[in-house]
């Protein structure tokens, strides 16, 4: 169609260009440590130790930043460049990072029934 019609050349390539696809350029997210836990972060595995235990996470597949600020009392989770579906995955990081807090703080039993 494009060999028959070279006049509409320049339109059909400037409407595929037209599309933009924005990005975030900083997104950053920060969970505050509660007293009686204690969290180390290295190369993306966290870990949270407390009163019932320690527990571990891994988030190395993710394209997150994780460090500790305020002298360890904040946990950071930072991505560059992020689309709307990426950012909602950095609230999902601060989640499971929160539900470690609360897995190490509060004790759980499953009983069978």
């Amino acid at each position: 169609w494009l060999k028959r019609h070279p006049e509409n050349c320049a339109t059909f390539a400037e409407i595929h260009t037209s599309i933009v696809v924005m990005k975030t350029l900083l997104t950053e997210e920060s969970i505050k440590v509660p007293k009686g836990c204690k969290i180390t972060v290295k190369s993306k595995i966290v870990e949270v130790t407390g009163k019932h235990g320690s527990l571990k996470r891994n988030f190395k597949h993710l394209p997150i930043e994780l460090f500790l600020s305020d002298g360890g009392k904040k946990v950071v989770a930072r991505m560059y460049f992020a689309k709307s579906k990426q950012c909602s995955m950095l609230n999902t990081v601060c989640s499971h990072i929160s539900n470690l807090f609360e897995g190490v703080t509060k004790k759980f039993e499953y009983k069978m029934r």
